[in-house]
């Protein structure tokens, strides 16, 4: 029998079988970190959606004792709504989506952080055990929010260095594969807020 006849077909099918190892390698790796991403994106949002949750018995619990904050009360209502209505989908985030996303969470905090302040008018109902355990359960979920931002950005990073590495770049490129946005802090978030008395 002549090997050397096959041996041309033999090494061609090795090379075959290495290159769609490594570019199948590649593109499961890029699957594997997208589905971590989508895990974390989904607990980013039931943090949200838990603070989203709260504020209307916020609402209630200010309005049997702060009748005169109507239009603080209606702030946080309307950026409620903004908030709920801004969607992300987490295979295809982009910039954009993320930024209005941002912003309108930034919106919440805001109209939230008013709100608080205009408690402080009202010694009864900050006394009021219902409010007090609003207002536990608003700061816990505020530092559950960072957390899962947290987690989200750190399942973004391993994501963008596989698409983003040479070769890997040139076949991530091929399936469509793009960078993901990370989490950025709100603008002017970098300024140290003026608090009055």
């Amino acid at each position: 029998m002549n090997f050397r006849k096959f041996l041309p077909w033999i090494i061609a099918l090795v090379v075959i079988f290495i290159i769609y190892s490594w570019a199948s390698g590649i593109y499961n790796k890029a699957v594997t970190f997208d589905q971590n991403i989508k895990e974390s994106w989904g607990n980013v949002q039931t943090a949200y959606q838990r603070r989203t949750d709260l504020i209307p018995n916020l609402v209630e619990t200010v309005k049997g004792y702060a009748k005169h904050e109507q239009t603080t009360l209606t702030a946080v209502i309307e950026a409620r709504a903004k908030a709920t209505s801004v969607t992300v989908d987490p295979s295809n985030i982009t910039p954009e989506q993320m930024a209005a996303f941002s912003q309108a969470q930034s919106g919440v905090s805001s109209a939230l952080s008013r709100l608080l302040v205009s408690v402080e008018q009202y010694p009864d109902l900050k006394a009021n055990q219902n409010f007090l355990k609003l207002q536990d359960e608003l700061a816990s979920t505020e530092n559950q929010i960072l957390t899962a931002r947290t987690r989200y950005n750190e399942a973004i990073k391993p994501y963008n260095n596989n698409i983003n590495t040479f070769p890997r770049n040139i076949l991530a490129g091929m399936y469509g594969l793009k960078e993901k946005p990370y989490f950025e802090a709100a603008a002017g978030a970098d300024k140290a807020p003026s608090v009055k008395f």
